[in-house]
Parts: C-alpha cells; sequence; structure tokens
C-alpha cells in the first residue's frame, strides 16, 4: 500500500514563497513518476508540476518560471517551490505517483495520491 503524505502549506500574502514536500512510504521511490495537483474551491483537480523516474520535469503554463519540481530519491520525496505566489494559486494541493510512470500531466494516469495540503494566498 503506497502512502503519499504532503506538508508545507499553509497561507502566505501575494508575491511570497512555500515549500511542499511529499513523502512517500515506498522502497522503490524511484521507479515512480512523481506529480503536484491542486484543486480550487468550485474547479477541478488541476495539473501543476510533475518529475518523470529520470528527473525530467514538465509544469502548468500557469506556473512555470515561478513553481519547481525535485526529487530526491534517497528520501522518498518530492518537493515544490512556490514562488511568486498569487491569489490564484490558493488550493488544495495533492500529491501523486505513478509506478513506472513518464510523468504525464494525466490525473488519470495516477494510482496513488495523498490527501491534500492546503495553500492560501492573501491579495
Amino acid at each position: 500500500q503506497v502512502q503519499l503524505v504532503e506538508s508545507g502549506g499553509g497561507l502566505v500574502q501575494a508575491g511570497g514563497s512555500l515549500g511542499l514536500s511529499c513523502v512517500a512510504s515506498v522502497r522503490t521511490f524511484s521507479k515512480y513518476a512523481m506529480a503536484w495537483f491542486r484543486r480550487a474551491p468550485g474547479k477541478e483537480r488541476e495539473f501543476v508540476a510533475a518529475i518523470g523516474r529520470s528527473g525530467v520535469a514538465a509544469y502548468a503554463d500557469s506556473v512555470k518560471d515561478r513553481f519547481t519540481i525535485s526529487r530526491d530519491n534517497a528520501k522518498s520525496t518530492v518537493y515544490l517551490q512556490m514562488n511568486s505566489l498569487k491569489p490564484d494559486d490558493t488550493a488544495v494541493y495533492y500529491c501523486a505517483a505513478d509506478f513506472i510512470g513518464g510523468g504525464t500531466t494525466d490525473r488519470r494516469s495516477y494510482d496513488h495520491w495523498g490527501q491534500g495540503t492546503q495553500v492560501t494566498v492573501s491579495s
């Protein structure tokens, strides 16, 4: 059973930064593509960023050049560094894992999900 636990959410002013972490309870973390998705109030869950097993990253246009996804296989952890935050970034952020995946942007590819962490950006 794969468990993903996110942390690092909170309240920040527009223009500020936050860092999210997601720890996976797996022995073979390096075999998983990892991603972050988010769901804003009244909206569907949307792709934010993904990182493949080789470390290649992909980003949604709305966060490109502001957010950075990274991974530490030794710690079974994926990170999301969020800079220049905007009120539109307010959402619950979810970590997701795809075994032997390629780091796709499609949420249907991800088999495992965390419970989410709230990020609120005030104007």
